[in-house]
């Protein structure tokens, strides 16, 4: 087992001042105006995170994390009800504006941004960042017989 310790009560001014600490918040919610939405959208799944206006990270979700099974995870209403949920989040924190960064081909591009945006938000912009081939890969060589 281990050591037990033995606490003695103090008497007098010493006590009394022990006694009434004040409580100091720690860690606290982040206010932030204005951020990010980064919307991941790919034909099996959608990813979508909020962060503040220099890239950091604030919450993020995905359609597995809200109990997507499965090819559901890639639909638009579940796409919908990530945004929903964030928007909800973001609400706590002070969020008035973003920008939208949106990656990827999947079907829940639209959807997530128009989740987001059903609880009153500002869009200030809205940038598609998906990479596409210039040329494609090098083609096979011919075979020889």
């Amino acid at each position: 087992m281990g050591k037990v310790k033995i606490a003695k009560k103090e008497e007098g001014a010493e006590a009394a001042a022990t006694t009434e600490t004040k409580k100091v918040p720690t860690g606290g919610k982040k206010r932030v105006e204005s951020g990010i939405l980064f919307v991941e959208s790919t034909y099996n799944n959608t990813k979508v995170s909020v962060s503040d206006t220099k890239g950091n990270v604030l919450m993020w979700s995905s359609s597995g994390s809200l109990g997507f099974r499965g090819a559901k995870k890639g639909t638009p209403f579940a796409a919908a009800k990530i945004g929903e949920t964030l928007a909800a989040k973001a609400l706590e924190i002070g969020l008035k504006e973003i920008n939208v960064i949106v990656k990827g081909v999947g079907s829940g591009r639209e959807s997530a941004i128009r989740g987001f945006i059903s609880k009153g938000f500002t869009i200030n912009s809205i940038k598609d960042v998906t990479p596409v081939p210039h040329n494609g890969p090098k083609p096979k060589k011919p075979r020889r017989v």
